[in-house]
């Protein structure tokens, strides 16, 4: 049984941090933290305590997101926040040394106090945040004060701090390869392997509930598939990618654009920021032939496209969504390729007048990845980030095995 006993006691309660969090590591081996998804932007979101009183803030989850940054505005306060001086070691040597003269000294508001470029990845702008200090709350721990985020008051900006976020996010759980983000200042804090899992919740129910681990994650009988990420020059999530199938038949294009060049464009990378999947135009344009060609095959009734997607069917025509073309992504794996299949409950995604379409989006021509693997396409399966050997595992459709992250059955 997979998860079985601890998922259902996430699903059943609300995404609220545990108000009996110990200080001590979970003997499970692993941190839990429940993932809901906003039904209206197809955003991830958790939630997690902070400060004193303590505050149960919504984030939204940025797999490409250097730290956790925060939402500090005039209503926000805590007793145990501590300012990072400019001269403490925790300061990185190219951050600017800030102050807060004239205004009243809070969380967001200090002086001496490291600063930090607070990233909205929907804002036109780059945000100055402080960086401080204070006790973190998860589901099931209670986190030192030591714990090192981000803290922006967004009063003192005119460009909105929180713009393009699900109603209620007030910042952003960043879990990319750098030091200050959730795994790895959990790693160092408790001593357990630098290591989360991802499992995304269906966006088609709302009230779906998936989850984080976090220093490990509970045993599985389901086997993973292995590839390597780090090649990149980011501190997100790269992978070398080096065809796509669909039906198992190579789709044509130029492959120069499945390795990253000389001027950072090309590659493949996942986020969590992005709803669907998003093609290079010159990759998008085969594929989506490639793709409608299979479906007419099938008999699929082929109907006006609705932004932002380029291939529409009508659903009667398609019933049982596992009918639908297969689409693989064939990544380069330890121990020889491996592929990333993508089936019809991730490849397809229901719009209005009773249209399905294919949930893939034309990043344009001057597309800087040319493969973003979006959020509906990493739903219900389990993706680990290992941060110590660069090693992603993931499974196929946890559907196939009649489960799901927020429904668990029998594995």
């Amino acid at each position: 049984m997979l998860f079985t006993s601890i998922i259902l006691c996430l699903v059943l309660s609300s995404v609220s941090p545990s108000l009996s969090a110990s200080n001590e590591f979970p003997k499970t081996g692993f941190i839990t933290l429940p993932v809901k998804v906003d039904p209206t932007n197809h955003q991830y979101f958790t939630s997690i305590g902070i400060g004193t009183p303590r505050h149960n803030l919504n984030f939204a989850i940025d797999i490409e997101g250097n730290f956790l940054w925060y939402d500090c505005d005039s209503h926000y306060n805590s007793s145990s926040y501590n300012p990072v001086t400019c001269d403490s070691q925790k300061c990185p040597e190219a951050s600017p040394c800030i102050g807060c003269n004239g205004f009243p000294i809070k969380p967001g508001c200090t002086n001496n106090t490291c600063g930090l470029d607070v990233v909205n990845p929907f804002a036109d702008t780059i945000f100055s945040g402080d960086m401080g200090e204070d006790l973190l709350f998860l589901h099931d721990i209670k986190v030192p004060h030591s714990f090192v985020s981000g803290c922006t008051d967004s009063d003192r900006f005119t460009t909105p701090l929180l713009v393009g976020l699900p109603k209620g996010v007030r910042g952003i759980l960043g879990l990319a390869r750098t030091r200050l983000t959730l795994p790895i200042q959990i790693s160092s804090l408790f001593n357990v392997p630098p290591k989360f899992t991802l499992c995304l919740p269906s966006s088609s129910k709302r009230a779906n509930v998936g989850e984080i681990f976090i220093g490990g994650r509970p045993s599985s009988s389901i086997s993973l598939a292995q590839t390597g990420f780090g090649s990149s020059t980011s501190d997100g999530y790269s992978f070398h990618v080096n065809s796509i199938h669909v039906d198992d038949k190579p789709v044509k294009f130029s492959t120069s654009l499945m390795s990253v060049n000389g001027k950072g464009i090309g590659g493949t990378k996942i986020s969590t920021m992005s709803p669907f999947t998003v093609l290079h135009h010159s990759i998008y344009e085969s594929f989506v032939r490639d793709f409608v060609k299979a479906a007419k095959d099938r008999k699929f009734k082929r109907v006006k496209s609705v932004h932002p997607f380029g291939a529409c069917f009508d659903a009667s025509t398609i019933g049982d969504r596992q009918v639908v073309p297969a689409i693989s992504f064939v990544m380069e794996g330890r121990f020889g390729d491996e592929k990333y299949e993508i089936f019809g409950h991730n490849s397809m995604v229901e719009v209005k007048n009773g249209a399905m379409c294919l949930a893939f989006v034309d990043g344009g021509k001057d597309a800087k990845t040319a493969v973003v693997i979006g959020g509906h396409q990493l739903e219900d399966r389990i993706l680990e980030f290992d941060l110590s050997t660069s090693v992603l595992s993931f499974s196929h459709s946890l559907l196939l095995h009649n489960a799901s992250c927020s429904n668990p059955a029998s594995f």
